[in-house]
């Protein structure tokens, strides 16, 4: 009996170690982005303290106290995970920015739990073999058996259950009161002449509650996907995504024949665009729903038209339609859920990834326009030359691309040179730069001339892109950081 527990208690450490690392990444969104940087750095510091831990706990292993250091150890791990999201909000609004900001942060925050996760393993492992004399090969082997199935269950657990449906914040004090919960099977023995005192361990488990469940959430609305907020402004209702700013429309429905102006520059451009180019009846795809801005002033000024809009997040729409009057009365009068209903209405909601979409449908579009993001960047696999090389087969018009880059950056290059490699005609303008020195990057390419447009929106001028490297799959955009 005492194996089989103790080859339990590896699979929940491991679980929890592996939710632990997921989790960290998806927190970390809000604050620094999503990318192949941010997730390469959360991976490591995970990973570089569970070797520590690994490593620390085979000295701690040989002691003769070992069991007490190891449940202090877990007690310590349990709260120091619960407190995870808190610390990584203090050292952002303490000034953490940028790529050694992001650094700093996902080390102070996540290595130290990472350690002590890992502490009670070589522990574990020497009694369960301890626990099976002359069959000590079997029992390593499924010690190490139940550290991978833990660490499987850990990531499957994190991204298809706890994050989706309970959020970062609650995941996190979930791994903390899971770990406090491993002390249950790690009693103290008899010849040990102090253990950690119950009130401490009370006092533990309360303060995980509260980090849980009293404690502010990470996001408004959350998914897996998507860390989502909704602020109130005089004049508009703004939709954020991982900070990002995805949306904005007047707070309350206006009378049908009055259009208001779209309140983003980037969007007044790219309608500019579609209005000077599109003919009274055209065939639309969006990859990337957003606010569905875009779908919505397309629809309302092409009564013929026709718009498929391609949202990965289903908690995206939900959100729109609950905060956007304008986009929200469009969806009602004339979207529709593809694959949950009869295909009737002038908006097809399709959510899947873009990619998945492109590389699927045999349906053919007048244009297209890629407004994909997550959190401040757009994802590798929809910025490469084979991404765009389909989306041209299906699509015969005009292509729109919407980015956020530095004046001249790579991503923007790198668009760019797929786009001057696939049609004769491209057009780039740029938006005004923020704090963070990017602005919103517009791209127009087409088979035919695109005429001039008689103004810009406020702030926005052509875009100036020197020639750069294009995108592809094998080698493809990181990201910003």
């Amino acid at each position: 009996m005492r194996f089989w527990i103790t080859i339990l208690l590896i699979l929940v450490l491991a679980a929890v170690g592996l939710t632990y690392e997921i989790a960290a990444g998806r927190v970390l969104a809000p604050f620094f982005g999503t990318s192949l940087v941010t997730w390469t750095t959360v991976i490591a510091t995970v990973l570089a303290g569970f070797s520590l831990g690994s490593a620390l706990g085979g000295l701690l292993a040989e002691r003769a106290d070992a069991l007490a250091h190891v449940r202090t150890a877990l007690l310590a791990t349990a709260v120091l995970m619960a407190l995870s999201p808190t610390v990584l909000g203090l050292l952002y609004d303490w000034g953490a920015r940028g790529t050694g900001g992001m650094l700093l942060s996902v080390v102070l925050t996540f290595f130290p739990a990472s350690v002590l996760i890992t502490l009670p393993s070589p522990l574990l492992a020497r009694l369960a073999i301890e626990a099976r004399p002359g069959r000590e090969g079997s029992s390593l082997g499924l010690v190490l058996a139940a550290g991978s199935l833990g660490a499987i269950f850990g990531a499957v657990l994190a991204g298809f259950v706890a994050l989706p449906l309970i959020g970062s914040t609650a995941t996190f004090a979930g791994c903390g009161a899971v770990t406090l919960l491993c002390l249950l099977a790690l009693r103290r023995r008899p010849a040990e002449s102090s253990g950690i005192h119950p009130v401490v361990v009370v006092a533990a488990a309360a303060f995980i509650g509260v980090a849980g469940y009293a404690g502010g959430a990470a996001c408004q609305y959350e998914s897996g996907l998507s860390c989502i907020h909704v602020e109130r402004v005089p004049g508009e209702v703004r939709l954020f995504s991982d900070r990002t700013l995805q949306a904005a429309e007047p707070p309350l429905a206006r009378d049908e024949s009055d259009t208001p102006p779209l309140a983003l520059g980037y969007t007044s451009w790219l309608w500019a665009r579609m209005d000077r180019d599109l003919g009274p009846a055209p065939s639309v795809l969006f990859i990337g729903g957003g606010g569905y801005t875009l779908p919505t002033r397309l629809l309302e000024q092409r009564p013929g038209a026709e718009a498929v809009a391609v949202e990965i997040d289903p908690l995206v729409t939900r959100v729109v339609q609950r905060h956007l009057p304008r986009a929200a009365a469009m969806i009602e009068r004339t979207g529709y859920v593809a694959g949950t209903q009869e295909d009737e209405g002038r908006l097809a909601i399709i959510h899947a990834d873009g990619r998945l979409y492109l590389n699927e449908t045999d349906r053919r579009f007048d244009a297209a326009v890629m407004d994909a993001f997550s959190s401040g960047s757009v994802p590798a696999h929809l910025v490469t030359e084979e991404t765009f090389a389909r989306l041209k087969s299906i699509v015969g018009g005009p292509v729109y691309v919407n980015l956020i880059d530095r004046p001249d950056g790579r991503l923007a290059g790198g668009v760019h040179a797929i786009l001057t490699g696939l049609y004769p005609h491209v057009e780039a303008v740029q938006g005004p730069v923020n704090s963070r020195g990017r602005a919103n990057i517009l791209l127009a390419a087409s088979p035919a001339p695109l005429a001039p447009l008689s103004d810009l929106p406020e702030d926005y001028a052509p875009a100036d892109i020197s020639p750069a490297r294009a995108f592809t799959d094998d080698r493809g955009w990181v990201g910003h950081r």
